[in-house]
């Protein structure tokens, strides 16, 4: 279990095997949900068709006395300062987050072992024990766990040792998390933005921040220079100190984004990588490993990951899917298995260990249509071989699909189980997907989805990525030739620079996921029968979701998304749902009409 903080999840493992796993916003719908998982964990068990008595241990993925120290200490240190927040925090934490133990076993009627994994111990487990290789380094960074905010070590076989951490208040993901509040976009969640934002920009502002922020060490170890923020002694990421050394206040959400905004992202973008990069030399020298596995929120920074592909000196990187707290769950329950018990790895030097992440719920043709009947829903059941074809026919003449297949991705990518697509070679459709069907800023660029074995003639990129974690440039002869004087800001985004303009960002780069027979059948043969069509085996992937909402995860959920928004079709199972037709039944349920966003 991970909860309490935000992205709280469950995973069920069975004899070794990753059975179940989901985070606990997909049930409630409440955005990064971080309330005890209740319904997460009965999902799992619901899976497995067993009941608490059947468990044989639970985890879970930190130790809140530890945690509860560190903020005690920090308290201490800056009084009287952040009396508010420390008031704040304290009626959670004597409620409810220090009698976790107690709450399991109330909540679940669980009368068995209960065991605490050390918040990074769980993101070190989480990311070597279903990795592909049979020994490997392994680095972890996030905002902070109990005091670790960054740390490493070795894998082999079953074993994990760490061998050395960066401490709070010195924090990757901290630090990363300050310029997202800055920008104007939500802390754990607005990162993705900042990230997607950061080529806009000119990192001009790199040299401020080294300079001023942090004190960074050739190791990557860092001090930050805590007069320029506000997490530890007050409710706000930054303070004054931080707006006059950049001359900018924060951005209100919502409103224009400014050019010192993008630049500010183009920079901490730049840091972050550099650290990364400084990070992953040490570890490489201190373990001798060629393999890396990563996970920690940081993680999920797809750019900076793409560098460590580049320019490391490991031959090997896998990156955990579920990166964030939500993976705390996985590693929890694999650190009980194989560092507790004892028992050894099965591992599959060809492929990792976690089924594509396709661990959360599913629904059968026979559950669908059962809905679809009650509600009196037009819809045309197609065979499972003629669909593929069928939607790739659809998408190839620009219209956009809800595709609903299968059970749902654990983590935060949409990897083809519960996914927007439409063609990317329309320069038009990264436009009208984010701002008519995402309701989202139009400055954020989409992921491709690509045929594995057509990935390095379309990308500089000639490795597996099957959960959206690597960026990588377009190939040159991909690229279009940009006539005239290229527009300023966010206006760039209405160039089209690659025959594939719709998931090239305005750095030529791309966030790749590239997709096997294997590991997801039919949506590899909807790739593939799209590239049959059109000579191109690259679609738009984008999450089954709108603008502050989870993904969908029921069939209802799909529908309901489908006809409040400007999807053309909806895939869902064996059948397929004509939004033309759905107009004319559901007259009286309008388009959602969101204001234009910058």
């Amino acid at each position: 279990i991970s909860g309490f903080y935000h992205d709280s999840a469950a995973c069920l493992v069975r004899d070794g095997k990753v059975a179940s796993a989901a985070q606990e916003e997909r049930f409630t719908r409440i955005k990064q949900d971080p309330s005890f998982p209740v319904n997460a964990i009965h999902y799992c068990m619901a899976e497995c068709s067993i009941t608490p008595a059947d468990l044989d241990y639970i985890g879970f993925y930190d130790k809140p006395f530890l945690k509860f120290e560190r903020i005690l200490e920090t308290a201490l240190v800056f009084a009287p300062t952040g009396i508010a927040q420390f008031l704040q925090s304290m009626p959670a934490w004597l409620g409810r987050k220090l009698w976790i133990k107690n709450m399991i076993a109330d909540r679940l009627k669980y009368k068995g072992k209960i065991l605490f994994c050390e918040h990074h111990e769980s993101h070190a487990a989480s990311a070597f024990y279903p990795s592909p290789f049979k020994e490997a380094a392994f680095l972890t960074m996030d905002g902070v766990g109990e005091w670790h905010t960054s740390s490493f070590g070795i894998g082999s076989e079953n074993d994990l040792e760490i061998i050395g951490s960066l401490d709070f208040p010195n924090s990757l993901g901290l630090l990363y998390s300050a310029f997202t509040y800055h920008a104007g976009f939500k802390v754990n969640s607005g990162e993705y933005k900042l990230m997607g934002l950061a080529p806009y920009g000119i990192p001009r502002l790199k040299d401020v921040i080294l300079n001023e922020l942090i004190d960074l060490k050739e190791d990557g170890s860092f001090k930050l220079n805590l007069k320029y923020f506000g997490f530890c002694n007050s409710l706000r990421m930054t303070n004054s100190k931080f707006d006059r050394i950049f001359k900018a206040k924060p951005r209100m959400p919502e409103t224009t984004i400014r050019q010192v905004d993008m630049d500010m992202a183009a920079s901490i973008q730049a840091v972050t990588e550099e650290i990364m990069l400084r990070m992953s030399r040490h570890v490489h020298k201190t373990t001798g490993k060629d393999n890396l596995c990563l996970a920690g929120g940081v993680a999920l920074n797809c750019v900076g990951n793409g560098k460590l592909l580049r320019e490391s000196p490991f031959k090997e990187i896998w990156v955990q899917p579920a990166s964030g707290d939500a993976g705390g769950a996985l590693g929890a329950a694999l650190s009980i298995w194989h560092n507790y018990i004892g028992s050894p790895r099965t591992i599959d030097l060809s492929q990792d260990s976690l089924s594509g992440s396709f661990l959360g719920p599913g629904y059968s043709d026979e559950y669908i249509e059962k809905f679809l009947k009650k509600d009196w829903i037009p819809y045309t059941k197609i065979s499972a071989s003629e669909l593929p074809e069928l939607v790739a026919e659809l998408i190839s003449k620009q219209n956009v699909i809800g595709w609903f297949q299968g059970r749902m991705e654990f983590g935060p990518r949409a990897l083809g189980a519960r996914s927007i697509l439409a063609d990317a070679r329309s320069p038009e459709m990264q436009s009208r997907v984010n701002l008519k069907i995402k309701f989202r800023e139009s400055f954020r660029p989409f992921a491709p989805s690509v045929l594995e074995e057509c990935v390095s003639d379309w990308f500089d990129f000639d490795k597996k990525s099957p959960y959206m974690l690597f960026t990588a440039p377009v190939k040159k002869d991909k690229l279009l030739q940009i006539s005239g004087v290229e527009p300023a800001g966010l206006d760039k985004v209405r160039i089209a620079r690659s025959v594939i303009p719709a998931v090239t960002h305005i750095d030529n780069s791309a966030r790749i996921q590239t997709v096997n027979q294997k590991e997801n059948g039919i949506y590899y043969d909807l790739i593939k029968a799209f590239y049959k069509i059109t000579g191109c085996p690259v679609i738009i992937n984008t999450s089954f979701n709108i603008r502050g909402e989870p993904i969908v995860c029921t069939p209802e959920e799909a529908f309901n998304c489908f006809i409040r928004t400007d999807l053309d079709y909806l895939v869902i199972g064996n059948f397929v749902l004509d939004k033309k037709i759905q107009n004319k039944t559901f007259t009286d349920l309008p388009i959602v009409d969101f204001p234009e966003l910058d």
